[in-house]
């Protein structure tokens, strides 16, 4: 049997309706694992023309991690649970985020949500020997002038990823991430619709194209794997060398 095989188990995948999340969600479809994906429509249909998001064999389940009691009230067909990948996050261009509604807002989907979320499934993890995956991103490592919220939710995430680590480690939870570079989604289109701000983007990246979900897929499966078994608290940089 090949380590990357996930038959037999059951993953949640947390903002994988489209972009990162439904990369790393079909990765895991894939390899025969049982996929759960969440997203802010009502259901998988509204989807359909979304690009990025292929919701096919997958479950869906609506979650507006926003807000609290809906992470309380969120029940996904799940009796159990293997990998918890959470990919949830938002940005708010045209300094949106030098607002106090806007800054709180980023805040409590890119890194509250994560807590929110870990915490309510650390029990079926924990049944499980499970393994937690946070996505942040490589705005973590540097400025993001124009994103403070952005910025200081993903540099936390980073921290977070460390601490419940070794927090929950006792557990037989695995608990890493992954932070990507410039990854082609719905969320970089500021960049990527508009061709010169793409050739400056890429001019930067020393393998010269950005990433896609499935660079990120590969670092999923990795974390969630055997190969891994003696990894905890990374953070794996997946960003074709931007940061270097």
């Amino acid at each position: 049997m090949s380590e990357l095989d996930f038959g037999g188990q059951q993953v949640l995948v947390i903002g994988g309706s489209s972009g990162i999340g439904n990369g790393i969600a079909q990765a895991f479809r894939t390899r025969g694992a049982s996929v759960c994906v969440s997203g802010t429509r009502t259901g998988a249909a509204n989807y359909a023309e979304v690009e990025g998001s292929d919701l096919a064999g997958l479950a869906y389940a609506q979650l507006d991690v926003g807000q609290p009691q809906a992470i309380e009230a969120f029940a996904p067909p799940l009796d159990r649970l293997d990998v918890l990948v959470l990919a949830q996050g938002a940005v708010i261009y045209r300094r949106g985020e030098f607002e106090m509604a806007g800054f709180r807002q980023v805040m409590e989907v890119n890194l509250v949500s994560l807590m929110g979320c870990a915490l309510k499934y650390h029990p079926l993890l924990k049944a499980a020997a499970g393994k937690l995956i946070i996505v942040s991103s490589t705005a973590a490592y540097h400025s993001t002038k124009g994103n403070p919220s952005y910025n200081a939710s993903k540099t936390g995430a980073v921290g977070l990823t460390r601490t419940l680590a070794e927090a929950w480690a006792e557990d037989g939870i695995r608990v890493n991430g992954i932070a990507p570079g410039l990854v082609d989604t719905k969320m970089t289109k500021v960049t990527t619709a508009h061709p010169k701000r793409l050739e400056g983007a890429i001019e930067n990246i020393p393998l010269k194209r950005l990433g896609t979900p499935q660079d990120m897929a590969g670092a999923a499966l990795f974390l969630a794997s055997p190969l891994s078994s003696y990894i905890i608290g990374h953070t794996l940089v997946v960003d074709g060398g931007l940061i270097l």
